[in-house]
């Protein structure tokens, strides 16, 4: 059911503390920690604590929760020092996404060029 912990999720077991993350914020809603296979100098996901899908269901169900997720990208940025940053969010295997949980990825610290891969 969206918005409850699945057994299966990566992201939900890192939410409850089952799996280690290097944890960069966290919020009532919200857990900013580093990826695992960084694509920049600065790479930290930002996810809601409650499981859905992708960003897009995620905002359709709860769009307080999808703002929350975007404030952190920006609390984030600065906290890493960031003037300038990327927020992405993959929707679907096709665009790259691998953990079907919502996640924002916020990447900086290098020049960001356009359009992306």
């Amino acid at each position: 059911m969206a918005g409850e912990p699945q057994a299966d999720c990566l992201f939900c077991k890192i939410v409850a503390g089952e799996v280690p993350a290097t944890l960069v914020r966290e919020t009532e809603t919200t857990v900013a920690f580093r990826d695992i296979n960084p694509q920049a100098p600065t790479h930290v996901l930002v996810i809601p604590r409650v499981h859905h899908r992708d960003a897009a269901t995620l905002a359709a169900a709860e769009p307080q929760i999808a703002a929350d997720m975007l404030r952190e990208t920006a609390e984030v940025a600065a906290g890493e020092k960031l003037d300038s940053y990327r927020v992405v969010f993959n929707t679907g295997s096709g665009a790259g996404q691998t953990v079907f949980h919502a996640h924002a990825h916020v990447l900086g610290g290098r020049g960001l060029q356009w359009p992306p891969g």
